[in-house]
Protein backbone atom coordinates (compact mmCIF):
# COMPACT_ATOMS: atom_id res chain seq x y z
CA UNK A 1 0.00 0.00 0.00
CA UNK A 2 2.84 2.36 0.80
CA UNK A 3 4.42 1.70 -2.59
CA UNK A 4 1.11 2.27 -4.38
CA UNK A 5 0.49 5.46 -2.40
CA UNK A 6 3.98 6.74 -3.21
CA UNK A 7 3.48 5.96 -6.91
CA UNK A 8 0.14 7.76 -6.94
CA UNK A 9 1.71 10.78 -5.22
CA UNK A 10 4.56 10.90 -7.75
CA UNK A 11 2.12 10.56 -10.66
CA UNK A 12 -0.06 13.31 -9.22
CA UNK A 13 2.92 15.64 -8.85
CA UNK A 14 4.07 14.84 -12.39
CA UNK A 15 0.57 15.53 -13.70
CA UNK A 16 0.38 18.85 -11.88
CA UNK A 17 3.83 19.76 -13.19
CA UNK A 18 2.75 18.82 -16.73
CA UNK A 19 -0.42 20.90 -16.44
CA UNK A 20 1.59 23.88 -15.21
CA UNK A 21 4.07 23.64 -18.09
CA UNK A 22 1.26 23.02 -20.58
CA UNK A 23 -0.61 26.09 -19.32
CA UNK A 24 2.45 28.30 -19.63
CA UNK A 25 3.13 27.09 -23.18
CA UNK A 26 -0.52 27.55 -24.20
CA UNK A 27 -0.47 31.12 -22.90
CA UNK A 28 2.47 32.07 -25.14
CA UNK A 29 1.99 34.81 -27.75
CA UNK A 30 3.73 34.42 -31.12
CA UNK A 31 3.87 36.60 -34.23
CA UNK A 32 3.33 34.47 -37.32
CA UNK A 33 3.63 37.29 -39.84
CA UNK A 34 3.14 41.04 -40.24
CA UNK A 35 2.62 43.38 -43.19
CA UNK A 36 3.23 47.13 -43.43
CA UNK A 37 1.25 49.33 -45.81
CA UNK A 38 2.89 51.28 -48.60
CA UNK A 39 0.65 53.60 -50.68
CA UNK A 40 1.19 54.13 -54.40
CA UNK A 41 4.04 56.28 -55.72
CA UNK A 42 1.69 59.10 -56.79
CA UNK A 43 0.92 59.78 -53.11
CA UNK A 44 4.40 60.91 -52.06
CA UNK A 45 4.50 64.08 -49.97
CA UNK A 46 7.55 66.19 -50.69
CA UNK A 47 8.43 69.35 -48.78
CA UNK A 48 7.43 71.39 -51.81
CA UNK A 49 4.01 69.69 -51.91
CA UNK A 50 3.63 70.39 -48.16
CA UNK A 51 4.32 74.06 -48.86
CA UNK A 52 1.54 74.12 -51.47
CA UNK A 53 -0.86 72.49 -48.99
CA UNK A 54 0.01 75.10 -46.35
CA UNK A 55 -0.60 77.94 -48.80
CA UNK A 56 -4.12 76.62 -49.46
CA UNK A 57 -5.08 77.20 -45.83
CA UNK A 58 -6.69 80.65 -45.76
CA UNK A 59 -6.07 81.17 -42.05
CA UNK A 60 -2.28 80.92 -42.32
CA UNK A 61 -0.07 83.89 -43.05
CA UNK A 62 3.41 84.18 -44.51
CA UNK A 63 5.09 83.91 -41.09
CA UNK A 64 3.15 80.71 -40.35
CA UNK A 65 4.29 79.38 -43.72
CA UNK A 66 7.92 80.02 -42.79
CA UNK A 67 7.45 78.46 -39.34
CA UNK A 68 5.98 75.25 -40.77
CA UNK A 69 8.57 74.88 -43.52
CA UNK A 70 11.33 75.30 -40.94
CA UNK A 71 9.68 72.56 -38.84
CA UNK A 72 9.41 70.18 -41.81
CA UNK A 73 12.99 70.72 -42.94
CA UNK A 74 14.39 70.07 -39.46
CA UNK A 75 12.02 67.20 -38.57
CA UNK A 76 14.08 64.37 -40.05
CA UNK A 77 11.24 63.46 -42.43
CA UNK A 78 12.34 62.79 -46.01
CA UNK A 79 10.83 63.47 -49.41
CA UNK A 80 9.24 60.04 -50.06
CA UNK A 81 6.64 59.73 -47.31
CA UNK A 82 2.95 59.30 -48.18
CA UNK A 83 -0.26 61.27 -47.70
CA UNK A 84 -3.96 60.35 -48.02
CA UNK A 85 -5.63 60.45 -51.42
CA UNK A 86 -7.81 63.47 -50.63
CA UNK A 87 -4.67 65.62 -50.26
CA UNK A 88 -3.98 65.04 -53.95
CA UNK A 89 -7.57 65.59 -55.05
CA UNK A 90 -7.56 69.20 -53.89
CA UNK A 91 -9.69 68.91 -50.74
CA UNK A 92 -7.13 67.86 -48.14
CA UNK A 93 -8.11 70.73 -45.86
CA UNK A 94 -11.81 69.83 -46.00
CA UNK A 95 -12.21 66.06 -45.96
CA UNK A 96 -15.35 63.93 -45.92
CA UNK A 97 -16.26 60.68 -44.17
CA UNK A 98 -15.77 58.84 -47.46
CA UNK A 99 -12.17 60.09 -47.61
CA UNK A 100 -11.48 58.52 -44.22
CA UNK A 101 -13.22 55.26 -45.08
CA UNK A 102 -11.35 55.01 -48.39
CA UNK A 103 -8.05 55.53 -46.56
CA UNK A 104 -8.84 52.72 -44.10
CA UNK A 105 -10.20 50.35 -46.78
CA UNK A 106 -7.06 50.80 -48.86
CA UNK A 107 -4.83 50.08 -45.88
CA UNK A 108 -6.51 46.99 -44.52
CA UNK A 109 -7.33 45.34 -47.85
CA UNK A 110 -3.75 45.54 -49.14
CA UNK A 111 -2.04 44.42 -45.92
CA UNK A 112 -4.54 41.68 -45.06
CA UNK A 113 -4.60 40.24 -48.60
CA UNK A 114 -0.81 39.87 -48.45
CA UNK A 115 -0.91 38.57 -44.88
CA UNK A 116 -3.45 35.85 -45.64
CA UNK A 117 -1.63 34.85 -48.82
CA UNK A 118 1.83 34.57 -47.25
CA UNK A 119 0.74 32.88 -44.03
CA UNK A 120 -1.78 30.58 -45.77
CA UNK A 121 -4.33 31.46 -43.12
CA UNK A 122 -7.95 31.96 -44.13
CA UNK A 123 -9.98 34.95 -42.86
CA UNK A 124 -12.45 32.38 -41.49
CA UNK A 125 -9.70 30.98 -39.24
CA UNK A 126 -9.35 34.24 -37.29
CA UNK A 127 -10.67 34.05 -33.72
CA UNK A 128 -9.74 37.54 -32.42
CA UNK A 129 -9.67 40.90 -34.24
CA UNK A 130 -8.29 44.10 -32.70
CA UNK A 131 -8.20 47.40 -34.63
CA UNK A 132 -6.72 50.65 -33.32
CA UNK A 133 -7.22 53.96 -35.16
CA UNK A 134 -7.15 56.94 -32.80
CA UNK A 135 -9.04 59.74 -34.53
CA UNK A 136 -11.70 57.81 -36.44
CA UNK A 137 -14.71 56.16 -34.84
CA UNK A 138 -17.08 55.15 -37.65
CA UNK A 139 -20.46 53.42 -37.24
CA UNK A 140 -20.47 50.49 -37.84
CA UNK A 141 -16.96 50.13 -36.46
CA UNK A 142 -13.86 49.41 -38.55
CA UNK A 143 -13.76 45.88 -37.09
CA UNK A 144 -17.29 45.31 -38.45
CA UNK A 145 -16.21 46.69 -41.82
CA UNK A 146 -13.31 44.21 -41.96
CA UNK A 147 -15.46 41.29 -40.78
CA UNK A 148 -18.00 42.08 -43.52
CA UNK A 149 -15.35 42.45 -46.23
CA UNK A 150 -13.69 39.10 -45.47
CA UNK A 151 -16.86 37.24 -44.37
CA UNK A 152 -15.32 36.26 -41.04
CA UNK A 153 -17.04 33.95 -38.54
CA UNK A 154 -19.94 35.19 -36.44
CA UNK A 155 -18.27 34.09 -33.18
CA UNK A 156 -15.14 36.20 -33.72
CA UNK A 157 -14.12 38.36 -30.75
CA UNK A 158 -13.62 41.93 -32.01
CA UNK A 159 -12.25 45.07 -30.33
CA UNK A 160 -12.19 48.57 -31.83
CA UNK A 161 -9.86 51.05 -30.06
CA UNK A 162 -9.82 54.83 -30.54
CA UNK A 163 -8.10 57.76 -28.85
CA UNK A 164 -5.05 55.72 -27.77
CA UNK A 165 -2.48 57.70 -29.77
CA UNK A 166 0.88 56.48 -31.01
CA UNK A 167 1.23 53.80 -28.32
CA UNK A 168 -1.90 51.90 -29.38
CA UNK A 169 -0.05 49.04 -31.10
CA UNK A 170 1.23 47.59 -27.85
CA UNK A 171 -2.14 48.12 -26.17
CA UNK A 172 -3.68 45.97 -28.92
CA UNK A 173 -0.96 43.34 -28.47
CA UNK A 174 -1.67 43.36 -24.72
CA UNK A 175 -5.37 42.67 -25.35
CA UNK A 176 -4.45 39.65 -27.48
CA UNK A 177 -1.89 38.49 -24.90
CA UNK A 178 -4.52 38.54 -22.13
CA UNK A 179 -7.10 36.70 -24.26
CA UNK A 180 -4.55 34.02 -25.09
CA UNK A 181 -4.25 33.27 -21.37
CA UNK A 182 -7.80 31.92 -21.25
CA UNK A 183 -8.41 30.86 -24.87
CA UNK A 184 -6.24 28.10 -26.33
CA UNK A 185 -5.21 27.43 -29.93
CA UNK A 186 -6.38 30.78 -31.31
CA UNK A 187 -5.40 33.07 -34.17
CA UNK A 188 -5.56 36.83 -33.69
CA UNK A 189 -5.27 39.83 -36.00
CA UNK A 190 -4.07 43.26 -34.86
CA UNK A 191 -4.55 46.14 -37.31
CA UNK A 192 -2.87 49.39 -36.36
CA UNK A 193 -3.09 52.66 -38.28
CA UNK A 194 -4.14 56.30 -38.15
CA UNK A 195 -6.62 58.21 -40.27
CA UNK A 196 -4.73 61.20 -41.68
CA UNK A 197 -7.48 62.26 -44.12
CA UNK A 198 -9.69 64.09 -41.57
CA UNK A 199 -6.87 65.35 -39.36
CA UNK A 200 -5.93 68.59 -41.13
CA UNK A 201 -6.09 71.59 -38.80
CA UNK A 202 -7.40 74.74 -40.48
CA UNK A 203 -6.51 77.23 -37.75
CA UNK A 204 -3.30 79.16 -37.06
CA UNK A 205 -2.37 78.25 -33.46
CA UNK A 206 1.38 77.46 -33.48
CA UNK A 207 0.96 74.67 -30.93
CA UNK A 208 -1.61 72.97 -33.18
CA UNK A 209 -0.49 73.50 -36.78
CA UNK A 210 2.66 71.39 -36.35
CA UNK A 211 0.68 68.14 -36.62
CA UNK A 212 -0.27 69.08 -40.20
CA UNK A 213 3.34 68.51 -41.18
CA UNK A 214 4.55 65.69 -38.93
CA UNK A 215 2.17 62.75 -39.61
CA UNK A 216 2.04 60.52 -42.68
CA UNK A 217 -0.05 57.64 -44.04
CA UNK A 218 0.79 54.12 -42.96
CA UNK A 219 -0.48 51.04 -41.19
CA UNK A 220 0.37 47.48 -40.26
CA UNK A 221 -1.45 44.15 -39.88
CA UNK A 222 -0.04 41.58 -37.46
CA UNK A 223 -1.04 37.89 -37.24
CA UNK A 224 -0.56 36.34 -33.80
CA UNK A 225 -1.21 32.91 -32.32
CA UNK A 226 -0.82 30.78 -29.21
CA UNK A 227 -1.01 27.48 -31.12
CA UNK A 228 1.86 25.25 -30.08
CA UNK A 229 1.81 23.57 -33.52
CA UNK A 230 2.68 26.89 -35.19
CA UNK A 231 5.61 27.77 -32.94
CA UNK A 232 8.26 26.68 -35.46
CA UNK A 233 6.65 28.81 -38.19
CA UNK A 234 6.53 31.91 -35.99
CA UNK A 235 8.84 34.91 -36.23
CA UNK A 236 8.73 36.30 -32.69
CA UNK A 237 7.69 35.30 -29.20
CA UNK A 238 6.42 37.88 -26.72
CA UNK A 239 8.50 37.70 -23.54
CA UNK A 240 6.91 40.52 -21.52
CA UNK A 241 4.89 43.71 -21.93
CA UNK A 242 4.66 46.73 -19.61
CA UNK A 243 2.22 49.64 -19.84
CA UNK A 244 2.66 52.98 -18.04
CA UNK A 245 -0.10 55.61 -17.84
CA UNK A 246 0.42 59.07 -16.32
CA UNK A 247 -3.15 60.26 -16.93
CA UNK A 248 -3.68 61.15 -13.26
CA UNK A 249 -1.24 64.05 -13.71
CA UNK A 250 -2.76 67.25 -15.13
CA UNK A 251 0.46 68.09 -16.94
CA UNK A 252 0.68 64.65 -18.57
CA UNK A 253 -3.01 64.55 -19.47
CA UNK A 254 -3.06 67.95 -21.20
CA UNK A 255 0.33 68.01 -22.96
CA UNK A 256 -0.97 66.25 -26.09
CA UNK A 257 -4.68 66.40 -26.83
CA UNK A 258 -7.33 66.99 -29.45
CA UNK A 259 -9.18 70.27 -28.98
CA UNK A 260 -10.83 73.27 -30.62
CA UNK A 261 -9.06 76.60 -30.90
CA UNK A 262 -10.73 79.96 -30.19
CA UNK A 263 -12.31 79.98 -33.67
CA UNK A 264 -13.70 76.46 -33.44
CA UNK A 265 -11.10 74.71 -35.59
CA UNK A 266 -10.38 71.17 -34.36
CA UNK A 267 -6.75 70.08 -34.14
CA UNK A 268 -4.11 68.46 -31.95
CA UNK A 269 -2.41 70.55 -29.29
CA UNK A 270 1.26 69.78 -28.55
CA UNK A 271 2.31 71.51 -25.33
CA UNK A 272 5.77 72.67 -24.28
CA UNK A 273 5.74 70.16 -21.43
CA UNK A 274 5.50 67.22 -23.85
CA UNK A 275 9.26 66.38 -23.88
CA UNK A 276 9.43 66.46 -20.07
CA UNK A 277 6.32 64.30 -19.76
CA UNK A 278 7.62 61.77 -22.29
CA UNK A 279 10.89 61.49 -20.36
CA UNK A 280 9.02 60.90 -17.11
CA UNK A 281 6.77 58.26 -18.70
CA UNK A 282 9.77 56.49 -20.22
CA UNK A 283 11.60 56.49 -16.88
CA UNK A 284 8.64 55.00 -15.04
CA UNK A 285 8.15 52.36 -17.73
CA UNK A 286 11.80 51.32 -17.75
CA UNK A 287 11.76 50.92 -13.97
CA UNK A 288 9.09 48.24 -14.39
CA UNK A 289 10.43 46.42 -17.42
CA UNK A 290 14.14 46.44 -16.48
CA UNK A 291 13.86 43.67 -13.85
CA UNK A 292 12.02 41.52 -16.40
CA UNK A 293 14.58 41.77 -19.20
CA UNK A 294 17.99 42.49 -17.64
CA UNK A 295 20.30 40.07 -15.78
CA UNK A 296 20.53 40.45 -12.00
CA UNK A 297 24.22 41.38 -12.23
CA UNK A 298 23.39 44.43 -14.37
CA UNK A 299 20.70 45.58 -11.94
CA UNK A 300 22.98 45.04 -8.92
CA UNK A 301 25.87 47.00 -10.48
CA UNK A 302 23.54 49.88 -11.38
CA UNK A 303 22.02 50.09 -7.88
CA UNK A 304 25.43 49.86 -6.21
CA UNK A 305 27.00 52.52 -8.47
CA UNK A 306 24.01 54.86 -8.10
CA UNK A 307 24.09 54.62 -4.29
CA UNK A 308 27.85 55.18 -4.17
CA UNK A 309 27.37 58.26 -6.34
CA UNK A 310 24.61 59.57 -4.03
CA UNK A 311 26.76 58.94 -0.95
CA UNK A 312 29.69 60.79 -2.47
CA UNK A 313 27.54 63.76 -3.45
CA UNK A 314 25.82 64.00 -0.04
CA UNK A 315 28.63 63.35 2.41
CA UNK A 316 31.87 63.88 0.47
CA UNK A 317 30.55 66.78 -1.66
CA UNK A 318 31.79 65.13 -4.85
CA UNK A 319 30.18 66.76 -7.87
CA UNK A 320 28.56 64.28 -10.25
CA UNK A 321 29.52 64.99 -13.85
CA UNK A 322 27.16 62.41 -15.31
CA UNK A 323 24.37 60.33 -13.78
CA UNK A 324 24.63 56.55 -13.88
CA UNK A 325 22.62 55.04 -16.76
CA UNK A 326 21.34 51.47 -16.63
CA UNK A 327 22.95 49.54 -19.50
CA UNK A 328 20.00 48.00 -21.35
CA UNK A 329 22.33 46.51 -23.95
CA UNK A 330 23.12 43.77 -21.43
CA UNK A 331 19.63 42.38 -22.03
CA UNK A 332 18.62 43.85 -25.39
CA UNK A 333 20.09 43.25 -28.85
CA UNK A 334 17.92 45.63 -30.88
CA UNK A 335 15.93 48.76 -29.98
CA UNK A 336 12.66 49.26 -31.86
CA UNK A 337 11.75 52.84 -30.88
CA UNK A 338 8.80 54.93 -31.97
CA UNK A 339 9.99 57.43 -34.65
CA UNK A 340 7.74 60.21 -33.39
CA UNK A 341 10.19 62.88 -34.47
CA UNK A 342 13.84 63.83 -34.35
CA UNK A 343 13.50 65.23 -30.81
CA UNK A 344 11.81 62.03 -29.59
CA UNK A 345 14.56 59.83 -31.03
CA UNK A 346 17.32 62.04 -29.60
CA UNK A 347 15.62 62.06 -26.19
CA UNK A 348 15.37 58.27 -25.99
CA UNK A 349 18.95 57.93 -27.18
CA UNK A 350 20.17 60.16 -24.35
CA UNK A 351 17.95 58.54 -21.71
CA UNK A 352 19.13 55.02 -22.54
CA UNK A 353 22.73 55.90 -23.38
CA UNK A 354 22.45 54.40 -26.87
CA UNK A 355 24.63 54.84 -29.97
CA UNK A 356 23.75 56.14 -33.42
CA UNK A 357 23.82 52.53 -34.61
CA UNK A 358 21.07 51.67 -32.14
CA UNK A 359 18.96 54.60 -33.38
CA UNK A 360 19.49 53.93 -37.09
CA UNK A 361 16.29 51.87 -37.66
CA UNK A 362 14.13 54.57 -36.07
CA UNK A 363 15.84 57.46 -37.87
CA UNK A 364 15.61 55.70 -41.24
CA UNK A 365 11.94 54.90 -40.69
CA UNK A 366 11.21 58.54 -39.85
CA UNK A 367 13.09 59.63 -42.97
CA UNK A 368 11.47 57.13 -45.36
CA UNK A 369 7.91 56.75 -44.02
CA UNK A 370 7.54 59.58 -41.50
CA UNK A 371 5.58 59.33 -38.26
CA UNK A 372 2.71 56.95 -39.07
CA UNK A 373 1.48 57.04 -35.47
CA UNK A 374 0.86 53.65 -33.82
CA UNK A 375 2.03 51.63 -36.84
CA UNK A 376 5.50 53.23 -36.90
CA UNK A 377 7.03 50.51 -34.71
CA UNK A 378 6.36 47.85 -37.33
CA UNK A 379 8.18 49.83 -40.03
CA UNK A 380 11.16 50.05 -37.67
CA UNK A 381 11.00 46.29 -37.09
CA UNK A 382 10.71 45.78 -40.85
CA UNK A 383 13.90 47.80 -41.41
CA UNK A 384 15.83 45.53 -39.05
CA UNK A 385 14.50 42.47 -40.82
CA UNK A 386 15.21 43.85 -44.31
CA UNK A 387 18.78 44.57 -43.21
CA UNK A 388 19.09 40.91 -42.05
CA UNK A 389 19.97 41.98 -38.51
CA UNK A 390 17.41 39.79 -36.71
CA UNK A 391 18.94 36.43 -35.85
CA UNK A 392 17.52 33.51 -33.88
CA UNK A 393 17.67 34.20 -30.15
CA UNK A 394 17.98 38.01 -30.50
CA UNK A 395 15.93 40.18 -28.17
CA UNK A 396 14.07 43.23 -29.49
CA UNK A 397 12.81 45.96 -27.15
CA UNK A 398 9.81 47.93 -28.51
CA UNK A 399 8.97 51.31 -26.96
CA UNK A 400 6.00 53.48 -27.93
CA UNK A 401 4.59 56.78 -26.65
CA UNK A 402 1.04 58.09 -26.80
CA UNK A 403 -1.32 60.80 -25.63
CA UNK A 404 -2.79 60.39 -22.19
CA UNK A 405 0.20 60.34 -21.47
CA UNK A 406 1.37 56.77 -22.04
CA UNK A 407 4.59 54.85 -22.54
CA UNK A 408 4.30 51.15 -23.43
CA UNK A 409 7.10 48.68 -24.02
CA UNK A 410 7.57 44.99 -24.72
CA UNK A 411 10.30 42.45 -25.40
CA UNK A 412 10.24 40.10 -28.41
CA UNK A 413 12.48 37.07 -28.88
CA UNK A 414 13.44 36.27 -32.48
CA UNK A 415 12.61 32.61 -33.15
CA UNK A 416 14.45 32.18 -36.48
CA UNK A 417 16.79 34.11 -38.74
CA UNK A 418 14.75 36.74 -40.60
CA UNK A 419 15.62 38.26 -43.98
CA UNK A 420 12.38 39.34 -45.69
CA UNK A 421 12.79 42.77 -47.31
CA UNK A 422 9.05 43.44 -46.85
CA UNK A 423 7.87 47.05 -47.31
CA UNK A 424 11.51 48.20 -47.56
CA UNK A 425 12.25 46.03 -50.58
CA UNK A 426 12.62 48.80 -53.16
CA UNK A 427 14.93 51.02 -51.11
CA UNK A 428 16.61 49.23 -48.19
CA UNK A 429 19.94 48.98 -50.04
CA UNK A 430 20.05 52.80 -50.20
CA UNK A 431 19.84 53.15 -46.42
CA UNK A 432 21.33 54.68 -44.45
CA UNK A 433 22.03 57.51 -46.94
CA UNK A 434 25.17 59.63 -46.67
CA UNK A 435 23.11 62.59 -45.48
CA UNK A 436 19.61 63.13 -44.10
CA UNK A 437 19.68 66.84 -44.94
CA UNK A 438 16.45 67.97 -46.53
CA UNK A 439 17.12 68.96 -50.19
CA UNK A 440 14.49 71.68 -49.85
CA UNK A 441 16.90 73.58 -47.60
CA UNK A 442 19.48 73.84 -50.39
CA UNK A 443 16.89 75.12 -52.86
CA UNK A 444 14.96 77.36 -50.47
CA UNK A 445 17.48 78.35 -47.81
CA UNK A 446 15.68 81.66 -47.37
CA UNK A 447 13.24 80.03 -44.90
CA UNK A 448 15.99 80.26 -42.26
CA UNK A 449 16.82 83.92 -42.90
CA UNK A 450 16.36 86.20 -39.91
CA UNK A 451 14.86 88.70 -40.48
CA UNK A 452 12.93 86.84 -43.13
CA UNK A 453 12.23 88.48 -46.46
CA UNK A 454 9.77 86.25 -48.38
CA UNK A 455 10.42 85.80 -52.12
CA UNK A 456 8.07 87.70 -54.48
CA UNK A 457 6.31 84.52 -55.65
CA UNK A 458 5.38 83.62 -52.06
CA UNK A 459 4.08 87.13 -51.36
CA UNK A 460 2.03 86.96 -54.56
CA UNK A 461 0.62 83.51 -53.64
CA UNK A 462 -0.62 84.68 -50.25
CA UNK A 463 -2.01 87.88 -51.76
CA UNK A 464 -4.03 85.75 -54.18
CA UNK A 465 -5.43 83.69 -51.28
CA UNK A 466 -6.47 86.82 -49.37
CA UNK A 467 -8.17 88.26 -52.43
CA UNK A 468 -9.99 84.97 -53.09
CA UNK A 469 -8.38 84.34 -56.50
Amino acid sequence: MLVISACLLVLSLLYLFYKLIDKRISQSCYILHYECFKPTEDRKVSTEFSGKMIRKCKNLGIEDYQFLLRAIVSSGIGEETYGPKNFFLGHGTNSSLNDSLHEMDEFFSETLDKLFSRSRVSPQDIDILVVNVSVMASVPSLTSRIIKHYKMRDDIKSFNLSGMGCSASLISINIVQNLFKTHRNKLALVLTSESIAPSWYNGNERSMILTNCLFRCGGASVLLTNKRSLQKQSMFKLKCLVRTHLGSSDEAYTCCRQQEDDKGHVGFFLGKTLPRTATRALTENLKNIAPKILPLTALFCFILTANIQKFGAKFLHIRVKRKVILNFKLGVDHFCLHPGGKAVIDGVKQSLGLTEGDMEPSRMTLHRFGNTSASSLWYVLGYMEAKKRLKKGDRVLMIGFGSGFKCNSCMWEVLRDLDDKNVWEDCVDKFPPKSLTNPYLEKYGWINDDPWIPPPEIVQAFASIESGD
